[in-house]
């Protein structure tokens, strides 16, 4: 889910939150896991983005469906994804934010 829960995170700052620190950083991480310093922040966002999307094809990490969840399971999870991972999240991600996430990855 990194690929897509990133991707998820910086539309929703972008949104909601454009000032948003965050934002900066995911930017610096993207220029550098692409080697390309001269990157501007958007570019950087979105390099980073698509470097995570072509690892996540690349290393073959099996969608959700073919770990046996289904969409009907969405609600639980989506109930239980209030843990400690999401309070470190860098924006708070409502319930169809973070359904949109499962659905890509279903």
């Amino acid at each position: 889910l990194v690929a897509v829960a990133t991707e998820v995170n910086i539309q929703t700052m972008l949104n909601r939150e454009p000032e948003n620190s965050a934002l900066k950083k995911y930017a610096v991480i993207g220029r550098r896991m692409t080697m390309n310093p001269h990157l501007q922040p958007g570019d950087g966002l979105q390099m980073l983005i698509r470097l995570l999307a072509t690892w996540t094809e690349e290393m073959r990490i099996p969608s959700l469906g073919k770990l046996g969840v289904n969409q009907s399971d969405f609600p639980r999870i989506i109930k239980n994804s209030r843990g400690s991972s999401m309070k470190t999240n860098p924006i708070y991600l409502e319930d169809a934010e973070i359904e949109k996430i499962l659905q890509s990855r279903l």
